[in-house]
């Protein structure tokens, strides 16, 4: 497969050729790969438990420190949030823009983060995360090209980044919602949950932009660049596809 890079004012797009046969092989392995990691992260559950979960249930009053420190541990373990970032940032090759994406993306999980909570609007952990799986899937499929070649348009980048950054925000929601955290001191510990989030995210994003920043000067990232779109989509639908059954099954949420 050869890619041509059409480098536009904000961002790069891709022409993507059809595979070839040893392509097709190399993406059928790293797919079974990838699905036999999909299963195995499911049961190592990114949400609070443990000891956090006990120091959270005995918290009275504001405690910020060891609520950044939680925020931060759970998005630097949240694969389904980090999969969605490296589907935005994929063909982003500008700081800039890089910047501008993950702010909306932000915005739109700080406030159904602290909105969710504070308020007490409930979502079914399943279904939320469900949405959180398609919105990786989603996004591999913007960056493939799919919306333009199969509908002739192409939605607003902008606009999804926040939509799904409002969904993501409830699925952090959910899981302070299952500790049924003290009223007392909520909102200044909210607020330091959602730091440390945004902490964890500028840590797991900057060693993200590394790794991308030095595959792309590489000579097999434009023929890759397909493939690792396919696996994102896949490993999207199957966070999905986890989430449904559980619901249906009544599975534990990871």
């Amino acid at each position: 497969m050869r890619v041509r890079p059409l480098v536009g004012r904000s961002e790069a797009r891709y022409h993507l050729r059809p595979m070839g046969s040893g392509a097709r092989k190399r993406l059928a392995g790293s797919a079974a790969g990838l699905i036999a990691l999909a299963w195995a992260a499911a049961a190592q559950a990114h949400n609070i438990g443990g000891s956090d979960a006990a120091f959270v249930a005995a918290t009275r009053g504001p405690d910020p420190v060891p609520f950044i420190y939680l925020g931060a541990k759970h998005m630097v373990t949240g694969y389904d949030h980090l999969l969605f970032l490296v589907g935005v940032i994929f063909f982003l090759f500008r700081l800039r823009q890089v910047a501008l994406y993950v702010s909306l993306f932000s915005l739109g999980h700080s406030t159904t983060l602290l909105a969710g909570v504070f308020f007490g609007l409930h979502v079914d952990p399943h279904l939320v995360d469900a949405v959180i799986g398609l919105s990786v899937a989603y996004k591999a499929f913007e960056n493939l090209g799919g919306f333009r070649t199969l509908f002739g348009v192409q939605p607003d980048p902008r606009a999804a980044v926040f939509g799904f950054g409002l969904i993501h925000g409830f699925g952090l929601a959910t899981k302070l919602q299952a500790l049924n955290l003290n009223r007392e001191g909520l909102l200044v510990n909210l607020v330091s949950f959602n730091v440390g989030v945004e902490i964890g995210q500028m840590l797991a994003l900057t060693l993200i932009l590394a790794a991308m920043t030095l595959w792309r000067r590489t000579p097999a990232f434009a023929p890759m660049a397909h493939s690792a779109n396919v696996l994102l989509m896949l490993a999207g639908f199957i966070l999905a596809g986890q989430q449904l059954a559980g619901y249906v099954y009544g599975g534990a949420v990871s």
